[in-house]
């Protein structure tokens, strides 16, 4: 793999032949390694090594032995992204409302009238489409906030889609806001525990979904003791949506007094909350999955991605896509809203004063949506940095493309240069799940068949087309 991002079959075939093989080497060579991890930094000209599905090290002229070795000249090695939040079950409706301009119009047409008629197989479709664009793009963990389990067989669909796709994926699983379903959850998680999550060492994840408060689809999915007590007695975290407002401050608040916060615990969006609720968040060491372009675009509550309230109280926040139906799938986009928003913001806000702006920088953003966003999904031991001992979640960025070159800084070149054309190869637990630009084993030309064939079921159906 050179600056052109080409390498020859031959090394993929290897790679392909020697899959079922746990000793199985592969050595990048020459590349520059941005690690993300604290200790380590930014290595220049130096090599990674992955024995199975695990980096084993990192710098310069390791040892080729026995190795598939990966001329990776030219490129910028990173950990894979790390999406905190993503409606995947709504990917065959992308950008179907790109003007939304409020929270309701977002719940009544998608939440009370499409998610009403999805079948299990809809579930899936969505679901792997969405997992799918995010290998393309280099997110090589996804928590999937499935909020349509209407059925066993609906949760059953969503977690195959991520089981197929290979991607690392966390299955966040809630009963849906509106219309019939066989309220079964959130029972059914010991079952889906079971089945899908039972070994230690996998690639998949489970989570409790819920809201912060009844407001939008009254109490039974709103988070507080009963729904801790179950996530608590099945041993998974809880990620918590539609966090913002004063609301979800006053539930905050309650749920400190509750002793319901902590690091097992995610606030998603966490927008307009008040100073106390903030205190609160940063004294338990609850993580926060922030959804820069969902707030900004959409407008919920002040419409102000919350990183610097986060981080006036300790907490490194993750980031997260959101949902498709009106925003865009990259973590590019992601991290380039969030540096630019808060920026904007650190220098208005002391215009004219004299004072000296506190800005982030694109470090940071690269930081929340790598190991931030591995903590905040509690995988933060597993993956989110290219620390010897973790699991192989890497991506190979062409730094000498058209749009990159020439590599100045490898931070900016990731952050503020590059997009999913520029991303060579994404391994996933070591295994190659993207190679010389294209996503491997996928039907492009069914999978497309069956994304048209469900949208129209979806928008065709009745009860959809009333909303």
């Amino acid at each position: 793999m050179t600056a052109s991002g080409t390498t020859s079959p031959a090394v993929l075939e290897q790679l392909l032949r020697r899959s079922a093989d746990p000793r199985r080497r592969i050595l990048f060579t020459g590349a520059t390694v941005v690690t993300m991890d604290p200790d380590l930094g930014v290595l220049d000209r130096a090599d990674l090594l992955v024995e199975g599905d695990m980096i084993t090290a990192v710098g310069p002229g390791l040892n080729r032995d026995g190795a598939v070795v990966v001329d990776a000249t030219g490129t910028v090695l990173t950990p894979g992204f790390v999406d905190t939040h993503r409606h995947a079950w709504e990917a065959q409706l992308r950008r179907i409302m790109p003007d939304v301009d409020d929270l309701g119009a977002y719940v009544m047409s998608t939440l009370a009238g499409y998610a009403t008629v999805y079948r299990p197989q809809d579930m899936y479709v969505g679901t792997r489409l969405a997992a799918l664009t995010a290998i393309d793009g280099g997110i090589t963990c996804m928590l999937d906030f499935s909020h349509n389990s209407r059925t066993p067989e609906h949760s059953d669909a969503a977690v195959q889609a991520l089981v197929d796709t290979g991607i690392r994926g966390v299955h966040a699983s809630m009963a849906p806001h509106f219309g019939a379903w066989d309220e079964q959850w959130p029972g059914d998680l010991s079952r889906l525990r079971d089945r899908y999550f039972a070994g230690e060492d996998q690639l998949l994840t489970l989570r409790l979904a819920a809201l912060a408060t009844d407001e939008i689809a009254g109490p039974a999915l709103a988070y507080g003791p009963e729904l801790a007590r179950a996530a608590r007695d099945l041993g998974i975290g809880v990620s918590v949506d539609a966090v913002f407002g004063a609301s979800s401050s006053r539930a905050v608040q309650r749920w400190a007094q509750e002793g319901l916060l902590g690091p097992d615990l995610t606030l998603i969006h966490a927008t307009g909350l008040s100073a106390a609720a903030w205190g609160a968040i940063g004294e338990s060491g609850t993580t926060i999955a922030l959804a820069p372009t969902s707030d900004a675009q959409i407008g919920l509550e002040t419409a102000i991605p919350a990183v610097d309230e986060a981080l006036s109280v300790g907490v490194r926040p993750g980031l997260s896509i959101d949902v498709e139906v009106a925003l865009a799938s990259d973590m590019f986009t992601q991290m380039r809203a969030l540096h630019t928003i808060q920026r904007m913001r650190a220098v208005n806000a002391v215009h004219g004063t004299g004072r000296q702006p506190v800005r982030i920088s694109t470090h940071d953003v690269l930081d929340f949506a790598t190991l931030q966003g591995a903590r905040t999904n509690g995988l933060e031991r597993v993956t989110g940095s290219l620390t010897p001992g973790k699991k192989a979640d890497l991506l190979v960025i062409r730094a000498e493309d058209l749009n990159n070159m020439p590599l100045n800084d490898p931070i900016g070149t990731v952050v503020l240069g590059s997009d999913a054309r520029n991303i060579s190869a994404v391994l996933i637990n070591g295994e190659p799940r993207k190679w010389n630009g294209q996503v491997l084993g996928v039907d492009l030309a069914a999978l497309r068949d069956e994304v048209h064939a469900s949208r129209a079921y979806v928008l065709n159906t009745p009860a959809a087309q009333r909303m």
